[in-house]
């Protein structure tokens, strides 16, 4: 059954969307550069209601800032997993933002005002934003998918020409490979793809260029496989910190 909640959006844009300007809808692409992380706001310019994607502790001061420079009310603090790589800044909004409720998915082990899961609609003003399970970098990732399939915002499952990793947090190539394609790869080859994080510069990505050109998951599923289990990668150094912070996913009480 397909659930839904809340009534607006807001949005915004380092990389700007002509399309999403064309139609009402305010839209802001934020960078923190430790983690190198994007924070996406989404808003409806009518109704004001919006909504933060993956929001970073040290830069929630000026995402609060830019939600009331726009006159925008930030109805849903969003993130798309339990990030191990930075500490969400969903309890430091809904401070400073009064209204503001937390959301993540009801399979991420993470406390938050509301829980959701595959096909629930966050709705904000005419828009809305579709949740998507795309488990694999861990149990509990979402992408969420604009309401016309224009814009998806896929969290750490699919990067720009990469993906998230697997060694930690119940991951597993198999079931990342299984849902990127099933789950992103079906939407339409124009949509554009917006990672919770880029490491070279880049902002925005498309379903048609990934699935054309990105260096691992263009393979099969056992060559992918194969590739994830041998990246080596040094562990997260906010991994002790982070984790157990995004465990209470922004409604901390201190």
């Amino acid at each position: 059954m397909m659930n839904s909640i809340g009534k607006g959006l807001i949005g915004g844009v380092r990389g700007y969307s002509a399309l999403a300007a064309g139609r009402g809808l305010v839209f802001r692409q934020l960078f923190e550069p430790v983690s190198c992380t994007y924070t996406y706001l989404l808003a409806d310019a009518e109704t004001k209601e919006a909504v933060l994607i993956d929001p970073v502790l040290e830069t929630a001061n000026r995402d609060a800032k830019l939600v009331k420079d726009l006159g925008l009310n930030m109805v849903y603090a969003v993130n798309t997993h339990c990030h191990a790589d930075h500490i969400t800044g969903t309890g430091v909004l809904k401070k400073l933002l009064p209204g503001c409720k937390s959301v993540i998915s009801k399979d991420s082990g993470a406390v938050a005002d509301i829980h959701i899961q595959e096909g629930d609609l966050i709705k904000f003003g005419k828009y809305s934003l579709e949740a998507r399970a795309t488990p694999g970098h861990t149990d509990g990732c979402l992408t969420y998918v604009l309401n016309d399939k224009s814009l998806a915002f896929t969290g750490d499952a699919l990067l720009i020409r990469g993906c998230g990793r697997t060694d930690f947090q119940q991951g597993c190539p198999k079931a990342l490979y299984q849902a990127v394609h099933s789950k992103i790869f079906t939407l339409p080859d124009s949509c554009h793809l917006y990672p919770a994080h880029d490491y070279t510069g880049q902002t925005v990505t498309t379903v048609e260029e990934e699935k054309r050109l990105n260096p691992r998951l263009t393979k099969t599923e056992a060559e992918f496989v194969e590739i994830m289990n041998n990246l080596n990668l040094p562990r997260p150094g906010q991994i002790d910190i982070a984790v157990p912070a995004n465990l209470k996913c922004g409604i901390q009480d201190d």
